[in-house]
């Protein structure tokens, strides 16, 4: 029992040794303290009286509230004869379970609960982040960093809110203050396995900025950056101090390139090179250089001073090494680092660099990069320049003079303009966008494109590089282990055997595309079907695409018992027995129960197959509910809804009209429309 509260001063109480919290936070305590101190004690303490001290105390729930009470009268924040409100037990020996009591049964407030009791404190009662964080004794940083969150996307706080998101997640969205960012990353990933990876997170938000820290950044230098117009956005609340987020990219892009190739020039002249081209980043991409020759140079041969430097080093080692190997003699630390010096003397002489004349710099292609600190550098591979097919603009006449007056022997000079690597990034768009323009209005070329593309990437051995992110993947089997021997598997190789892959002779990208072309109609139309029917997923009844797929089935009027009849393997032996004899009593009634229960398992599974193939000789209408019957997890249509599907298909058709027999056979011989 309790008794009323009691007014006690603080000097009159101290923490009971029964107080079941024995483990103190610094930083919790902190924020105890500062908060008394704000809104004084909200909650009482729980004691017990002294037996031999009148009027004291010994407090067993409430422990870390006196001493943060106890540190304020110490600072002189608090009177020393401050008052405290005690519950005060009549029963001593009741005194742990109460202190274990209020401990145990105490839950936390949520990060949204504190995202919105901060948001509230500064729009109802006019705080600043500063007074939050100086009444409840925390950082003003983690104030900051919970009304960022705050004001995250309505569907990523509610999320938060829900549980669906850690707190993790939600401060990887919080990284950036652009709502509208914070939706198109979470749209892309929500669904997909990365929608918990906080990297993931971080990586597609930083896309669409750069860092503070970044080589572009470094080159181009801040007050650039704004004096261009580029905005700056607030520091990352979660990151570090330095992490600066730079988000208008293009901006950047355009300064970095502009400033780049002017550096690049200087770095070619001075370097000799014929071609320079420039890669703002710190590695030149794989795609860029895949099909150029490196330049590998020649070793310059030793000097008759290096050569004999040479042999005096190599003859001390040998000496060092013999003297070694003789057991009686101990190696002493002073030769133990002569041998060490001569070892990096004799790399420096044999292990050199290979070099360039100056005729092969004037045919070599160098790409400029950028150092982690923005500095410009030459990438330490050369390659082979490409040559220019000057084709129809050569001169006919083989004793025509250059223009110049240069001899014929003399390299030619090549006048065209220096481009950087954005530049040709800007007319790869602009020349792809031209091409999509006049592939979206052409249909039936677009048809014949997009079947290629597809087939291409499947029907290769080895990879190809196409220029569309158009696939037909098949997906990943649901069940790696299970391979039915079903009449619709037989009819896929079927249909994969009677493919016609007479263009996946040719050798070039082009030559396939035009052979793939010039298939018939029918060919076209098989690879087409071919490759939308491999992509689609086996869904488990009940998830989420299984009605589409239904439906589908439905549109095409699939006579699925026809196709399809459950096997002991595929069916029976997954069901139990007594599972195996309700489906005898369904089609048969009781009477086939029981025809059928002195049977085993494997038995009644193989009877089961029988029966439900047509394979018995049984009544004729028990025969024909067998042969109808289907799980279903089987059917398009479910089975006691059957006839109303039945009559919404031809409600849906009514205005359509009933081809003839004819038409019939005609509509069987139809193509897909083809390119001219």
């Amino acid at each position: 029992m309790i008794k009323p509260a009691l007014l006690i001063p603080a000097s009159h109480l101290a923490k009971s040794p029964i107080n079941v919290r024995k483990r103190t936070d610094p930083r919790a305590d902190a924020e105890l303290e500062a908060s008394i101190a704000a809104h004084g004690l909200l909650q009482n303490l729980v004691g017990v009286p002294v037996s031999r001290k009148k009027g004291h105390y010994r407090v067993t729930a409430g422990g870390r509230r006196l001493d943060a009470i106890h540190r304020l009268i110490e600072k002189g924040r608090l009177r020393p004869d401050h008052e405290v409100p005690v519950l005060v037990l009549s029963n001593p020996n009741d005194g742990r379970e109460i202190s274990l009591v209020e401990n145990f049964e105490r839950a936390p407030l949520s990060p949204a609960e504190d995202c919105l009791a901060f948001r509230d404190l500064i729009e109802v009662e006019k705080l600043s982040p500063a007074d939050i964080a100086r009444r409840f004794g925390i950082e003003e940083r983690f104030v900051l960093g919970r009304l960022r969150l705050a004001n995250l996307a309505d569907p990523i706080f509610a999320a938060l809110e829900g549980d669906e998101i850690t707190l993790d997640v939600a401060k990887a969205y919080a990284t950036t203050a652009d709502t509208g960012r914070q939706m198109a990353v979470w749209e892309s990933l929500r669904t997909g396995y990365s929608r918990d990876n906080v990297n993931e997170i971080r990586r597609a938000l930083k896309t669409y900025s750069y860092r503070a820290d970044d080589p572009r950044a470094l080159l181009v230098g801040r007050d650039a950056y704004i004096a261009a117009g580029g905005r700056v956005e607030d520091q990352d609340l979660f990151s570090t101090a330095t992490d600066e987020r730079w988000i208008d990219t293009h901006i950047l892009d355009d300064l970095a390139a502009e400033k780049l190739a002017a550096q690049a020039e200087a770095i070619r002249q001075r370097e000799g090179l014929g071609e320079v081209r420039v890669v703002a980043a710190e590695h030149v991409p794989y795609m860029a250089t895949f099909a150029l020759q490196p330049l590998s140079g020649t070793v310059e041969p030793l000097t008759g001073d290096q050569e004999a430097r040479k042999q005096e080093i190599e003859a001390e080692i040998a000496g060092i090494d013999l003297r070694a190997g003789d057991e009686t003699c101990e190696a002493e630390g002073d030769e133990a680092q002569r041998y060490a010096d001569l070892q990096a003397e004799l790399g420096a002489i044999t292990e050199r660099e290979p070099v360039l004349d100056a005729e092969q710099k004037a045919s070599a292609l160098g790409y400029v990069v950028l150092k982690p600190d923005g500095t410009p550098q030459i990438h330490h591979q050369l390659y082979l320049a490409p040559v220019a097919d000057t084709g129809a603009d050569e001169s006919d006449d083989e004793d025509a003079e250059p223009a110049d007056g240069l001899s014929g022997s003399g390299a030619a000079i090549d006048t065209a303009p220096a481009m950087s690597q954005r530049l040709r990034e800007m007319l790869a768009v602009m020349k792809t966008e031209l091409l999509a323009v006049h592939v979206a209005s052409d249909p039936a070329f677009a048809l014949d494109l997009g079947t290629f593309l597809m087939v291409e990437r499947e029907c290769r051995h080895m990879p190809c590089i196409l220029p569309s992110d158009l696939y037909a993947t098949a997906p990943q089997p649901l069940l790696a282990d299970f391979k039915p021997g079903t009449a619709a598997a037989a009819e896929w190789r079927r249909l994969e055997e009677a493919l016609d892959r007479s263009w996946t002779g040719c050798s070039g990208l082009e030559e396939r595309y035009d052979a793939f072309c010039a298939l018939g109609d029918e060919a076209r139309a098989a690879w087409l079907g071919w490759a939308i029917a491999r992509t689609l997923h086996a869904v488990p009844d009940g998830r989420e695409g299984t009605d589409f797929l239904n439906h589908l089935g439905r549109k095409l009027g699939i006579d699925v018992a026809a196709w399809w009849r459950p096997t002991a393997l595929t069916f029976f032996d997954k069901l139990t027995r007594p599972g195996i004899l309700a489906l005898f009593e369904e089609i048969g009634g009781e009477e086939l129960r029981v025809r059928y229960s002195g049977s085993k398992k494997h038995d009644l599974a193989a009877s089961a197959e029988r029966l439900f193939g047509g394979d018995v000789v049984i009544e004729p209408e028990i025969q024909e509910r067998a042969l109808a019957w289907l799980p279903e997890q089987m059917r398009f249509v479910p089975a006691e809804g059957e006839a109303d599907a039945d009559d919404k298909v031809a409600n849906a058709d009514a205005d359509m009209p009933v081809p003839s027999a004819d038409e019939s056979d005609k509509a069987t011989d139809e193509t897909l429309p083809r390119a001219a």
